[in-house]
């Protein structure tokens, strides 16, 4: 699965005067331009997204990356993290009873 597939929200594309931006590939064996356009962007680590405004000179930084990351609008990246929350969301314990069936059945009886 691509990088661009996993973090493809199901919402459609529209302008948005934040990007939120992911680096989603390695730092290590890129060109030192591509380094410090991610250490302009404050993307050092994978995995980590920031968000920026929609300018001209961040999209021209983001055109020179764009193998690197992943870019989002405002609300690709509430779908994509509501679908986090809702994966990640509390779920009932499995109670597991150790003790045998007719352990359980006389300890009910008065």
């Amino acid at each position: 699965m691509s990088a661009f597939n996993k973090f493809k929200a199901s919402v459609p594309i529209a302008w948005s005067p934040n990007l939120y931006i992911t680096l989603v590939r390695g730092i290590p064996g890129t060109r030192r331009l591509h380094r410090r356009t991610l250490e302009a962007l404050r993307l050092g680590k994978c995995n980590r997204t920031v968000m920026r405004w929609n300018t001209p000179t961040v999209r021209g930084m983001l055109q020179q990356v764009k193998r690197l990351v992943v870019v989002e609008t405002e609300e690709m990246f509430k779908a994509r993290k509501a679908n986090e929350a809702k994966h990640r969301a509390v779920r009932l314990p499995i109670v597991i009873s150790h003790l045998p069936a007719s352990a359980i059945d006389s300890s009910k009886q008065p």
